[in-house]
C-alpha cells in the first residue's frame, strides 16, 4: 500500500478516537470559516464552502458548531482572520512531508512544528524543497454505496477526472485542481453529495520504510496533527501491510 492510502487509514484510526473530535471540529471549523470569509455565505455561489461544509457533515460536526464557523467569516469577525501557511520537511528513512496550515499566529504553529520535527528525527526543509516530489490535485471521495465502480469510473472520466479507485474504503477520483468544483457539481447531480472534495498533495513516487523508521514517522504524523493550526498531512512513504497492521492496532 502506498503512502497516500495509508496516511489516509491512519487519520481514520485518529479520527475515530473521542479525544480527537474536539481537534478535528476545531480545524474543520477553520477551513468552514475561512471559505466563508472568501467567498461569502451563499454555497451556491462559494465551492469552496460548499466543499468544507460536506466534510463538516461527513465528520458529524454539530450543526450550531458548523453555522457558527461560517458566521464567523462572513460577518468579517476580526479575530477570524487565518493565513494560510504550507510547512515542508523530511521525517525517518528522507521521507517528505508536506503540511498545510491555517492559523492565526505564525510565531506559535512554526514553533509547535519546529518541535514536533525535532522530537520525532525529523527536519524541516526551505520552501520548495518537497514540494516537487508531490502533484497538486483534486480529489473528490465518494462512499462505496453511492454507485458501483464501473458506473461511477466511466461517468467520472467523460466528466474529466484523470484517475478513479475503487475499494472498500469507496471511490477516490482525482482531477486537475483548477476543475475540482466544478467536476465535483457534476458528479454530485449524478451520484449525490460527495464525502469530501478537496485539494491534496499526491506523492509523484513513494519511499520505503522498515518498522523502526515508520513508528518515528508515525509518531511525527500524530504530533503535528495534534496542533490545531495543522489541515493536512502529506508524506510519501509506503510500508509493508504486515508492518503497518501491526503499528495502527
Amino acid at each position: 500500500m502506498a503512502g497516500h492510502s495509508q496516511f489516509k487509514n491512519i487519520m481514520h484510526r485518529k479520527g475515530a478516537q473521542d479525544k480527537k473530535r474536539a481537534s478535528l471540529f476545531a480545524k474543520l471549523g477553520r477551513e468552514l470559516t475561512v471559505a466563508a470569509r472568501a467567498g461569502g455565505a451563499d454555497i451556491e455561489g462559494n465551492p469552496r464552502l460548499r466543499a468544507a461544509i460536506a466534510s463538516a457533515r461527513a465528520a458529524n460536526m454539530p450543526k450550531d458548531n458548523l453555522n457558527r464557523a461560517i458566521n464567523r467569516g462572513a460577518g468579517g469577525d476580526a479575530d477570524a482572520i487565518y493565513e494560510e501557511i504550507l510547512y515542508e520537511g523530511y521525517g525517518k528513512g528522507g521521507v517528505a512531508i508536506i503540511i498545510e496550515t491555517l492559523t492565526e499566529n505564525r510565531n506559535r504553529t512554526a514553533s509547535e512544528i519546529r518541535a514536533a520535527f525535532s522530537r520525532h528525527g525529523g527536519s524541516l526543509a526551505e520552501s520548495g524543497a518537497v514540494t516537487f516530489l508531490f502533484e497538486h490535485v483534486g480529489e473528490i471521495l465518494f462512499a462505496l454505496d453511492a454507485a458501483d465502480s464501473e458506473e461511477i469510473f466511466e461517468a467520472a472520466i467523460e466528466i474529466g477526472a484523470t484517475d478513479v479507485r475503487s475499494d472498500e474504503g469507496g471511490h477516490a477520483l482525482t482531477c486537475p485542481p483548477n476543475e475540482l468544483h466544478a467536476i465535483a457539481g457534476k458528479l454530485e447531480s449524478l451520484f449525490g453529495e460527495p464525502h469530501s472534495t478537496k485539494l491534496v498533495w499526491q506523492p509523484l513516487a513513494t519511499i520505503a520504510v522498515d518498522e523502526g523508521a515508520a513508528e518515528s514517522l508515525f509518531k511525527l504524523i500524530d504530533a503535528l496533527d495534534d496542533s490545531d493550526d495543522v489541515q493536512t498531512i502529506s508524506a510519501n512513504y509506503e510500508i509493508a501491510a504486515d508492518i503497518l497492521k501491526q503499528l495502527t492496532a
